[in-house]
C-alpha cells in the first residue's frame, strides 16, 4: 500500500508520497513514487502513483517513450494543457491494463493503480487531476481542492479540517506531513521516504524538492510535537456530564 497527496492551492500546489511498497511482511522495499516532467519556464508536471508497482512503473515509462519518440504525435512533453496530460496518462495506464491485466488476474494479482497528476503548462492555470485504474479522471476545485491516493482514511481528517484554497503553502506542507505522520502511525504499509514537492503558481519551474527520511530534524518534530499537543488537547477537554 501507500499513501500520496496532492493540493491545489491559490498560490500553487503541494504534492508528496510516500516510498514503501511490499508485497508480504518479507518484501518490504523503497521504489520513489513521484515522477516529475520539467522544462524550465515551460511546463511543470507532477504524476503520483499508487497501487501495483509494475503497473505504475510501466506506465511511467511509457509515458517517458513517447517523449522520445521522433515524429508529430502528442506526448506529455508537447502536449498544450494539463487534460492532455491527464488524458495521456489514463490511455497509457487502459494500454498496460489491456496488455498485463489479463496474466496478472490469472494468478489472482491486483493490477490495479491509481494516479494524482498535478502542474502548470504555459498558457493555462495550475490544474490538479486523480486519475482511476480505469484510465478515467476528475479535476479538483475551490470546493474540493485536494486529493489523495492509495491508504487515505488516516491523514484526511486533518487536511479536511485545515485545508482551504486560500491556505498559505507553507501551512499546507506542514499539514501534509503532519497528514503522512498521522497514517505512518497507523499504518505500516506506509513510510519512510516521503517526496515533498512545494510549486508556485505560475513560477513554470519546481520551487521546494525534498526527500524526507529517517531522523529527518524538521519531520521529527512534528512527529512528537502533534503528538503531545494531541494528548493535551484531549486532557483539557471536560469530561462528559451526562448524569447531570
Amino acid at each position: 500500500m501507500t499513501y500520496c497527496v496532492g493540493i491545489m492551492l491559490d498560490s500553487g500546489m503541494v504534492l508528496a508520497s510516500d516510498s514503501r511498497t511490499n508485497a508480504g511482511v518479507d518484501q518490504v522495499a523503497t521504489f520513489s513514487k513521484m515522477t516529475v516532467f520539467e522544462r524550465h519556464r515551460e511546463r511543470v508536471i507532477v504524476l503520483l502513483s499508487s497501487g501495483n508497482l509494475a503497473m505504475t512503473q510501466a506506465v511511467v515509462n511509457a509515458l517517458r517513450h513517447q517523449a522520445h519518440l521522433e515524429g508529430g504525435h502528442e506526448h506529455i512533453m508537447n502536449t498544450p494543457s494539463m487534460f492532455g496530460a491527464a488524458t495521456l496518462v489514463g490511455n497509457a495506464l487502459r494500454e498496460v491494463q489491456q496488455r498485463d491485466g489479463p496474466y496478472l488476474l490469472q494468478r489472482n494479482i491486483e493490477a490495479s493503480a491509481n494516479f494524482i497528476l498535478g502542474g502548470q503548462i504555459a498558457g493555462e492555470q495550475q490544474r490538479l487531476f486523480t486519475i482511476y485504474t480505469e484510465g478515467n479522471f476528475i479535476e479538483a476545485t475551490t470546493d474540493t481542492p485536494y486529493f489523495q491516493v492509495g491508504e487515505i482514511k488516516y491523514g484526511k481528517p486533518i487536511i479536511d479540517r485545515v485545508i482551504n484554497a486560500h491556505t498559505p503553502l507553507t501551512e499546507a506542507a506542514k499539514c501534509v506531513l503532519i497528514s503522512f505522520d498521522s497514517t505512518m502511525r497507523s499504518n505500516i504499509s506506509v513510510g519512510l521516504p516521503i517526496d515533498l514537492l512545494i510549486y508556485e503558481n505560475d513560477s513554470l519551474r519546481v520551487g521546494i524538492q525534498r526527500r524526507i527520511k529517517e531522523h529527518d530534524s524538521y519531520f521529527d518534530m512534528i512527529h512528537s510535537q502533534w503528538g503531545e499537543g494531541l494528548k493535551k488537547v484531549f486532557a483539557e477537554l471536560p469530561p462528559p456530564h451526562w448524569q447531570d
